[in-house]
């Protein structure tokens, strides 16, 4: 068994350079490395998040013009229909104004019109008048004159 302690002591004596090796290979690898190799990826991760940050960012203004826009094309849509509104009633009251005036004039020319068969009438009456007269004396005429001969 002291053999082996033996053994043993020297192959860990030979060990101790290959572990002293080790250690100080760790440590370099560590500083040389993995510091900059984890700081390199500590700033890939905090661009990507500010990427990220910034796209979110610029997402919700974008999303925000849309809405304004969306707000504005509303505006002018509803200032569009007043406006219409406006107009057709506009429009409604002139047609109105001009039927009445057709009316008017409408009715102001039959009753001229009528003004005028009334003239007409009167003057018929007063020639058939003027004339029954004298037909009755022709009449009278022709049927005593027809009795006569």
């Amino acid at each position: 068994m002291e053999q082996t302690l033996t053994a043993l002591g020297g192959i860990l004596q030979k060990a101790i350079p290959t572990i002293l090796l080790i250690l100080i290979l760790h440590f370099y690898f560590k500083r040389v490395l993995f510091r900059p190799l984890e700081r390199a990826l500590a700033e890939r991760d905090e661009a990507t998040v500010g990427a990220r940050r910034a796209a979110e960012e610029s997402l919700r203004r974008a999303e925000q013009k849309a809405a304004e826009y969306e707000e504005a094309i509303r505006a002018a849509r509803a200032d569009a229909y007043r406006e219409q509104d406006q107009i057709r009633r506009q429009l409604a009251a002139e047609q109105e104004s001009r039927i009445q005036a057709i009316r008017k004039s409408l009715d102001d020319m039959v009753r001229e019109a009528k003004a005028r068969i009334e003239q007409e009438a009167e003057a018929a009456r007063q020639t058939v008048m003027a004339s029954a007269a004298s037909l009755a004396e022709e009449i009278a005429d022709t049927v005593l004159v027809g009795r006569r001969g």
